[in-house]
């Protein structure tokens, strides 16, 4: 691993445009549906990334990752830190280019998620969520050999979730905000960085849970923090335990606040969408929704993205189960 990283810097609109056509025909252009709610109500659209193939958005940075890697960088295969989405977006692009993969993964992952990346090919390693972000910070862990693909402080990986933002401004440029659940922040800098370079007057909202809000705690205190009062959920794609400095250097000048929903809430919204749209959405990609039927990015048009659907179908049916319609 190098011993300097690469500094921070915004991503081009030129490496969004290039990102779009070198992923193209690996991930979805993914539809743009309303969420009919009824009045009273913002108007909120729904941007399904849980349709891509591996059922989540992380294929779109991944893809590109590892399209843009060197053929000696190939060589020695690659390995990734995930909770199972960037696992199986690294795996999947890793299996289309030949190349070796491993993932650490989180122990808690749910089991869709990992029978998925095993299934995709990728060496697993179990590890504690305390050591899987420990890990990330930094980039390297004992007896697994290759090139690391951070999962979200990555510049490629971060230009392939921005095609996410030139596709919304297409199928909807009376877009007013959107909102994107925030882990590591890969995502909403990707997303924030397309739409705030094309239509700088979109507001650009995180969504993190209750129990793991540590970018809302940053732009409290104007510094990147950690949450101290950090709690493990069924919201397992989204919520990190910190803010990562590289990570708060990228947000800041394309993120405009962050939303902060109950569990219950995402609950709620995990059915509402089930029902409304008849689309199964993971709670990471229920919280976005949550936080834009609150209201507090606005009246709308409001694009929630729902970053994936990649939940055991008896945990959905518990979760949805349990909270009233």
């Amino acid at each position: 691993m190098p011993t300097t990283l690469e500094p921070v810097r915004p991503i081009l609109l030129a490496e969004i445009y290039s990102a779009r056509e070198r992923i193209a025909k690996t991930i979805v252009r993914t539809p743009l549906v309303r969420l009919e709610l009824g009045p009273g109500f913002p108007d909120v659209r729904l941007k399904l990334e849980n349709l891509q193939p591996i059922n989540a958005y992380k294929l779109r940075g991944a893809a590109n990752a590892v399209a843009m890697l060197s053929e000696a960088e190939r060589a020695r295969g690659v390995w990734t830190i995930s909770a199972g989405n960037a696992g199986q977006g690294v795996a999947y692009a890793a299996r289309q280019a030949g190349v070796r993969c491993t993932v650490v993964v989180i122990e808690t992952a749910p089991t869709s998620k990992v029978e998925r990346m095993r299934a995709l090919g990728a060496r697993l390693v179990p590890v504690s969520y305390d050591t899987a972000w420990k890990t990330l910070e930094a980039r390297a862990y004992p007896g697994v050999e290759g090139t690391f693909v951070h999962p979200f402080d990555d510049h490629n990986f971060i230009a392939g979730h921005a095609t996410m933002g030139l596709e919304i401004l297409e199928d909807a440029p009376e877009t007013a905000a959107v909102v994107a659940s925030i882990g590591g922040g890969g995502l909403i800098v990707g997303v924030g960085s397309a739409l705030k370079a094309l239509a700088p007057g979109i507001k650009v909202f995180g969504a993190e849970p209750e129990t793991a809000a540590p970018l809302a705690l940053s732009l409290a205190l104007g510094s990147p923090q950690k949450f101290k009062d950090w709690k493990p959920s069924f919201v397992d794609g989204a919520g990190g335990q910190s803010v990562f400095p590289r990570m708060w250097e990228r947000m800041r000048p394309v993120v405009d606040g962050s939303i902060v929903a109950s569990l219950a809430d995402i609950q709620r919204s995990m059915r509402l969408v089930a029902e409304k749209a008849r689309v199964i959405a993971e709670g990471a990609g229920a919280l976005a929704v949550a936080a834009a039927v609150s209201g507090k990015a606005g009246k709308g048009p409001v694009v929630a993205i729902v970053s994936g659907g990649n939940v055991d179908l008896e945990k959905f049916c518990e979760l949805i189960g349990s909270v009233a319609g």
